[in-house]
């Protein structure tokens, strides 16, 4: 299989999941130079050594081989850990210029949902995408049945990781040793919205820092998992409302292809408003 060396600016990181082979899977996403999508998947996010763990709105150059075995056409897998080197961060300064400049300026903007359906189920011309509602309606949550990862994972995973052949260096042992699977989160969160031809929609978030600022608001809500839903709700909905808000869409894997909507959002990107939005 051919190697590429590719440079990509990380923009989703999405919250992980549980694997029998990789014990926890991200799915990353991001652009190159000229605003084309790429996927990273599957990587094993928390097991990299601490000096390769990218950020959001950061620049990684990295070798990668295309993945055969997933059918969204974006995807493709790291050939060599090793190969990974991090760049630049791009802040938010002047208004998170920086940031406009190289997303909106090169990346497509889709304002109709039914054309992305149509170009990921019947062309397969895309499973990654950037997304601007016409109208955001509401933002909920729901509770978890499962509170916990089905136990033949857990087992699975428990088993990997006292397999010393998979950490090989003394950081990667370290790591083995402090490392603690991800928790689930006990609740899913979604947005209803509006394309610009009036259809609505209802999507799952499943962006990482949702997850991150759910956790952080269980703590100061003193274990209330209910608060702490309303908290991430009160962030992602009354707040981000006064931004200029687009998504970051994404298929899952197993509905690519032939769901009535395999999108769900992967991550929101929020700048201040101008100041002729905001008149």
């Amino acid at each position: 299989m051919n190697k590429e060396r590719v440079r990509i600016l990380i923009l989703v990181k999405t919250y992980p999941t549980l694997s029998k082979k990789y014990l926890e899977i991200v799915c990353t996403a991001g652009i190159k130079s000229d605003g084309s999508w790429i996927r990273i998947y599957p990587v094993p996010f928390r097991l990299l050594e601490y000096k390769k763990r990218y950020k959001k709105y950061q620049w990684m150059d990295v070798e990668i081989i295309k993945n055969t075995s997933d059918p969204r056409p974006e995807s493709y897998y790291i050939s060599d850990i090793n190969s990974l080197q991090l760049g630049d961060k791009i802040g938010t300064r002047n208004g998170w210029q920086e940031r406009k400049d190289l997303i909106l300026g090169k990346v497509k903007i889709y304002e109709e949902i039914d054309a992305l359906i149509e170009k990921a189920n019947t062309k397969n011309e895309l499973s990654l995408a950037m997304f601007k509602p016409n109208k955001i309606d509401a933002f909920t949550f729901v509770e978890e049945k499962e509170k916990e990862w089905p136990e033949d994972i857990i087992k699975k995973i428990i088993y990997n990781t006292q397999q010393t052949v998979l950490f090989s260096t003394e950081e990667e042992r370290q790591i083995k040793d402090t490392f603690r699977l991800v928790k689930k989160l006990p609740y899913k969160f979604s947005y209803r919205l509006s394309d610009s031809k009036g259809k609505t929609s209802t999507l799952l978030v499943e962006d990482w820092e949702l997850g991150q600022l759910f956790w952080n608001c269980l703590k100061k809500s003193g274990g209330d998992g209910k608060e702490a839903a309303i908290k991430v709700q009160q962030k992602y909905y009354d707040e981000f409302l006064s931004k200029d808000i687009y998504f970051y869409l994404g298929t899952t894997r197993q509905f690519h292809g032939w769901a009535k909507n395999p999108f769900v959002i992967i991550g929101v990107f929020y700048p201040p408003k101008t100041k002729s939005q905001q008149l």
